[in-house]
């Protein structure tokens, strides 16, 4: 079995071909699939495929840097509203992206920083999201006494920032279709990395691996991030699932008493 850590079925990407798309996977014994939130705007999509697929879709609650804009406060109520209200099988996606646009920065680190509070005190994990941020981020996390559980989101830096998050925090690195780009450079960063730190993931709709680089990512092309691992560390794809899968559980905790917990807590 292998579990995708990090996608985002929910999206209107998917409208047309959504439940073709999760049944594909589901055959293909990808059975677990991890649902970031984005913002305000995507929390209804999301928890509608969790009541269509409540053994195998989880959602996490979050505001997505990209999303910090001068509405961050209004946000940032509305995630805490809803971790009060049910449960969530995570955070996320927060972090820092100075990718896109640097105007929001103070309000980045300011909503990355409260929501890592919310994680510790709702005892959950956190999947981050880093672009053109790593020192930052890392900064950032240095403040903190102690730190949730959690993923390194679409993990494309190098050797050496690897080691440092991996040896400075309890986060996994999810690895995705980075990973099958030719001059990525990803491959030799996952081969010098022990796989009890690495999880799956796919960013479905973005970021599609190779052969599919440039069209709509699917869920089943985790099998193709799965592959590439796989042959980078010379190892059987059972074994990969098997270390990836209970990695991924270590992390989210999410057993079969739990989903049901989730499904009963919804709102009113």
């Amino acid at each position: 079995m292998l579990i995708e850590t990090h996608t985002h079925l929910y999206a209107e990407e998917f409208d047309s071909d959504r439940t073709q798309l999760i049944e594909k996977a589901l055959k293909n014994n990808i059975k677990k699939f991890y649902m970031p939130n984005v913002d305000s705007s995507s929390i209804e999509a999301m928890l509608a495929l969790e009541k269509q697929y409540p053994e195998n879709c989880f959602p996490l609650m979050g505001l997505h840097p990209c999303s910090v804009k001068s509405d961050y406060k209004n946000e940032l109520e509305i995630v805490h509203r809803w971790l009060t209200k049910r449960l969530f099988a995570g955070i996320g996606e927060i972090g820092i992206d100075l990718y896109w646009d640097k105007t929001f920065f103070e309000e980045q680190k300011f909503a990355f920083k409260q929501q890592i509070i919310w994680a510790l005190e709702f005892n959950y994990p956190i999947v981050i999201h880093c672009r053109n941020a790593h020192n930052e981020i890392m900064e950032l996390l240095s403040e903190f006494n102690s730190l949730p559980k959690g993923i390194f989101h679409c993990f494309s830096g190098n050797t050496a920032q690897a080691k440092q998050i991996l040896n400075s925090t309890p986060f996994k690195l999810g690895i995705g279709g980075v990973v099958t780009f030719k001059n990525s450079g990803l491959d030799k960063v996952v081969e010098d990395i022990d796989l009890k730190h690495l999880v799956l993931e796919t960013d479905a709709p973005y970021l599609a691996p190779v052969p599919f680089r440039g069209k709509r990512n699917e869920p089943v092309y985790l099998l193709e991030v799965a592959k590439k691992v796989a042959e980078i560390k010379n190892c059987s794809m059972l074994e990969l699932a098997e270390i990836t899968s209970k990695n991924a559980n270590e992390v989210f905790n999410t057993t079969t008493t739990s989903i049901h917990q989730i499904n009963k807590h919804e709102l009113s």
